[in-house]
């Protein structure tokens, strides 16, 4: 059984949840497991300081304010839940981790049906306008967009939300606006019409004020970016994971991530399945890890072509493979894990491989950018091997 290491909810933490639940302290958002892993990463980084802070004060000292030193160590997460039962299944667990570590977590069927957004804006709006710090998991979510024009918090932080940081990141130093790399075309919808001018505000808010400015824009980051002038850029480590659980037991076959790439239009569905089976041949694998967005039906054709055992994991990647068993090689296509894997496992025998994606697998409607992400995004990748594309893996 593997180890779990369970910090006690002490009287304090249960001090913190019930005072951030009247929305004092940081009001964070979360659409997605991985981001609300990456909000736990960030607390367990950054709140340590402000408690030390607050400890160093003298005895007696009255707080700032109405108690600004200890609301800056208060977290309510809202789940913005989405219609995507994986998805929603694995942030249900993850809400469970939150609460264990002393987080008030708030739930939000912000999709249930044509009243749910107007419901939990108008929920959300008094811890929106109390709430001094704001911490986003996606920049690019449009419902996130409208909840950052209803603040006036001081203080923005965004943490991961995988590999589109670094496109973030790279849209901000270039002050254009926010698209997701992997939309093609140029074309502008309806909704997006509509939408634009939250996310003209959003683009404001996240963009740093002049120097001696009043606000204040962060990033907590596993990825390899270099925050523009004014953000302030702290690494993240996975440290609340490797102290959380693990360290795993390590298997002799290898295991393959898989990429929800070719749902979203960028991977040619058969290239990929043939190349799966060429990994699991050269590697000696025998697991499969879906991403939550893989489609049932291409995870039926994989399993069929492939003998591979297919696992739906129910935490993210980065928990999952910390508590283990774990292959002794996790061979993954470009995406998060080829950077986050590598610190969550780091100390251990566990190798990460990432496969380049070739040219020729690409569909006919994906982005003209898409190639060169992909590439940025095996080509900065730390601590781990590369595995060459070409015709024979493309073919099998």
């Amino acid at each position: 059984m593997p180890r779990q290491r369970h910090r006690p909810r002490t009287a304090a933490a249960g001090a913190t949840a019930r005072a951030a639940a009247r929305g004092t302290g940081t009001l964070a958002f979360v659409e997605s497991p991985v981001q609300l892993l990456n909000v736990l990463e960030w607390a367990h980084a950054a709140l340590p300081a402000a408690d030390a802070a607050e400890a160093d004060a003298p005895a007696g000292a009255a707080p700032d304010g109405d108690g600004a030193g200890r609301a800056a160590t208060e977290v309510t997460i809202v789940v913005l839940s989405p219609h995507d039962p994986m998805t929603r299944g694995q942030l249900r667990r993850m809400a469970e981790l939150a609460r264990d570590e002393g987080h008030t977590v708030r739930w939000e069927d912000a999709r249930g049906g044509p009243t749910a957004p107007l419901r939990t804006i108008g929920g959300l709006t008094p811890l929106l306008r109390r709430a001094r710090r704001i911490v986003i998991g996606d920049p690019f979510s449009r419902y996130v967009q409208l909840l950052l024009a209803l603040t006036g918090a001081p203080d923005l932080v965004v943490v991961d939300d995988g590999t589109a940081t670094m496109e973030f990141i790279s849209q901000l130093a270039r002050g254009e606006r926010l698209v997701r790399w992997h939309r093609s075309g140029g074309g502008r919808g309806a909704r997006d019409l509509v939408l634009a001018p939250f996310s003209a505000t959003a683009r404001r808010r996240l963009t740093p004020p002049p120097e001696g400015g009043r606000r204040t824009v962060g990033v907590f980051s596993s990825m390899p970016v270099e925050a523009p002038p004014g953000v302030h850029l702290a690494r993240n480590d996975f440290a609340w994971t490797r102290a959380r659980f693990g360290p795993p037991r390590v298997m002799g076959a290898a295991d393959i991530v898989g990429t929800s790439l070719v749902e979203t239009g960028v991977v040619d569905a058969d290239r990929y399945l043939a190349a799966v089976g060429t990994l699991a041949r050269t590697h000696g694998a025998s697991r499969y890890f879906a991403h939550r967005r893989e489609s049932t039906e291409k995870l039926h054709r994989l399993a069929a072509a492939t003998g591979l055992e297919i696992v739906r994991p129910d935490l993210p990647l980065e928990l999952i493979a910390r508590r283990g068993p774990v292959g002794r090689l996790i061979v993954s296509f470009p995406s998060t894990v080829v950077h986050t894997l590598p610190l969550a496992l780091a100390g251990t025998e566990v190798r990460v491989a990432v496969c380049d994606i070739d040219p020729e697998w690409l569909t006919a409607n994906a982005s003209p950018r898409a190639q060169g992400f992909l590439d940025g995004v095996t080509g900065t990748a730390r601590d781990v091997q590369r595995l060459p594309f070409g015709e024979r893996m493309a073919t099998g």
